[in-house]
């Protein structure tokens, strides 16, 4: 399988001289679902950050099917068909569902047409956006307001979909859901995910390939078979001690 993201020897600082990202290497192909997972400080949400243009790298390559991406600003990244689901809800509470979803789409404000047949399809994907499109996102419940981060980012029917930690401070029932909507991302516009979760237990049933990051490298990679539970476990220990 081809690969669709390409990390190659990437170096990135929040402060100068204080890399997070240490020479980080990684492949993400085509269509897949993978999954990064290390110790608190192991640079996992810099890595997605660095991708979409948040952080710079200031040495190594990043291309997105073949195509450098590094250092671009995130609204060309977007537009070359990346999204970027945050860790905090993405979401404007006093906006309604609607706008949202409009504001998601906003690289299409020129195509009206199509950003109105995007939304019908995030409203047939997700009925109870549908709705509720008329609500204010801050009175949806906090699955709901997963849901409505995740599809803000698929109106763009996006190649690539960099998500992090979507699970954190959920019930373990919202969890499973937001698995679910990940995977129905997937399959109903074909994009790829790579995903960044200290659920790990959960978030494995769900990936086909695991990165295990530590100290801004990776540490392990490989199909998510060879990631059984003492294994994962094991890992975190040797980052832990060193």
């Amino acid at each position: 399988m081809s690969a669709l993201l390409s990390v190659d020897s990437v170096f990135a600082a929040y402060q100068p001289g204080v890399d997070i990202l240490q020479g980080l290497s990684l492949t993400v192909p085509q269509g897949g679902f993978v999954l990064v997972i290390g110790p608190n400080g192991a640079g996992k949400s810099t890595l997605l950050k660095t991708v979409f243009g948040l952080l710079g790298a200031h040495r190594g390559a990043i291309a997105l099917d073949g195509r450098p991406i590094a250092n671009l600003p995130p609204h060309e990244i977007k537009r070359l068909g990346v999204s970027y689901v945050p860790q905090e809800l993405n979401t404007f509470p006093q906006l309604t569902v609607e706008e949202n979803l409009r504001i998601g789409g906003w690289t299409l404000r020129r195509e009206p047409a199509r950003l109105k047949e995007r939304i019908a399809r995030i409203h047939e994907i997700f009925p109870v956006l549908a709705e509720r499109r008329r609500d204010k996102a801050g009175s949806l419940s906090g699955g709901q307001g997963r849901m409505l981060s995740v599809a803000r980012e698929m109106i763009t029917e996006p190649r690539l979909m960099l998500v992090d930690e979507p699970t954190v401070g959920l019930a373990p029932n919202l969890a499973e859901q937001v698995y679910e909507l990940l995977q129905t991302a997937r399959s109903a516009i074909a994009t790829t995910i790579l995903l960044v979760d200290q659920n790990v237990s959960d978030a494995l049933r769900h990936a086909e390939d695991v990165v295990m990051m530590n100290l801004g490298t990776v540490k392990a990679a490989g199909p998510v078979g060879e990631f059984g539970e003492e294994r994962v476990r094991a890992l975190i220990q040797e980052c832990l001690l060193g």
